[in-house]
């Protein structure tokens, strides 16, 4: 297994290394064009993977992986709304959101997979974890449900420690995190960075849960998570002017992370067929774009 985990890392590092000294090289916003092929092709590639992985290890893997792609990619689209708000309120040209991400996603795969083998070694060692999992999903899908999360950057502890630490300039300085002006400065772009990156993590510590639940291989839930997140960079570029339309998501989002915290406290009892629970996810996605579609803001209560 181990050739497949070096196989997966190094393709993972070449894709992002091209992705960002390459095809989006110059500091600029990409296009909606160019968002729209990059989402594509990561999409694509997870599809090919999934293939890859019915081939390699059956139907059930392969399933597996799609399912936790399809939630760990849902409830990371909710995690674009945060990522625009703090965008907005650190006033980020659009130009450099682009490389703030690409480094906030390098954050995040290496964060996840912390998370993942933790997660997966503790549900191994006790399975009595696996009920803690399945009951904070289900807290937190309610807590979600009854209201939106928001980002208060200024109440970040991170970003308060690192205030304290090292000066930061009053303005940006082009894509630099730093500049060095006889002693080093930190640039807003850095603080932005800090502050995607420890939101991020909170986020996450509600996405691999939702993943556990529907496989404990090590394996297909990181790499399904990694994928995931790959492609966040390009759909943020293609939603950041639509995210007004999906105002029903989080609540779709939210009955997702109750049914896998059920999923997980019923595991024990009645297991519900991997094919199933990805589409009963597929499902509750659908509905809640369709009704934010026909039910625009205006007219939400």
């Amino acid at each position: 297994m181990l050739p497949f985990w070096i196989l997966f890392n190094a393709f993972v590092l070449g894709m992002l290394a091209a992705d960002l000294w390459i095809f989006n090289r110059p500091a600029q916003q990409p296009s909606v064009r160019q968002a729209l092929a990059w989402s594509a092709t990561w999409i694509a590639l997870a599809a090919a993977f999934a293939l890859l992985v019915y081939f390699w290890q059956g139907r059930q893997s392969a399933l597996e992986f799609t399912a936790g792609y399809v939630i760990e990619l849902s409830l990371s689209v909710d995690n674009l709304f945060l990522f625009l708000i703090i965008f907005r309120y650190f006033q980020v040209p659009g130009e450099f959101q682009h490389r703030v991400l690409f480094w906030g996603i390098v954050g995040a795969i290496i964060a996840r997979g912390i998370f993942i083998v933790l997660g997966v070694a503790l549900i191994h060692t006790f399975r009595w974890m696996i009920y803690i999992f399945g009951a904070f999903l289900m807290w937190t899908g309610i807590k979600f449900f009854r209201q939106k999360v928001e980002v208060q950057p200024e109440a970040n502890a991170v970003l308060r420690l690192v205030r304290r630490c090292i000066p930061i300039t009053e303005s940006y300085e082009g894509g630099r995190l730093f500049v060095r002006r006889g002693r080093l400065y930190a640039t807003p772009l850095l603080i932005v960075l800090l502050v995607i990156e420890t939101t991020d993590l909170l986020l996450a510590a509600d996405s691999i849960p939702a993943v556990l639940a529907i496989t404990l291989n090590t394996f297909i839930v990181y790499t399904s998570n990694v994928f995931a997140v790959l492609g966040l960079r390009s759909l943020f570029s293609v939603l950041s002017g639509m995210m007004g339309i999906f105002h029903y998501l989080h609540y779709g989002l939210s009955i997702i992370l109750i049914f896998m915290g059920a999923k997980m406290l019923a595991s024990d009892y009645y297991r519900i067929p991997t094919g199933v629970a990805l589409a009963i996810v597929a499902g509750i996605l659908l509905a809640s774009i369709l009704i934010s579609v026909m039910h625009p803001k205006t007219a939400a209560t």
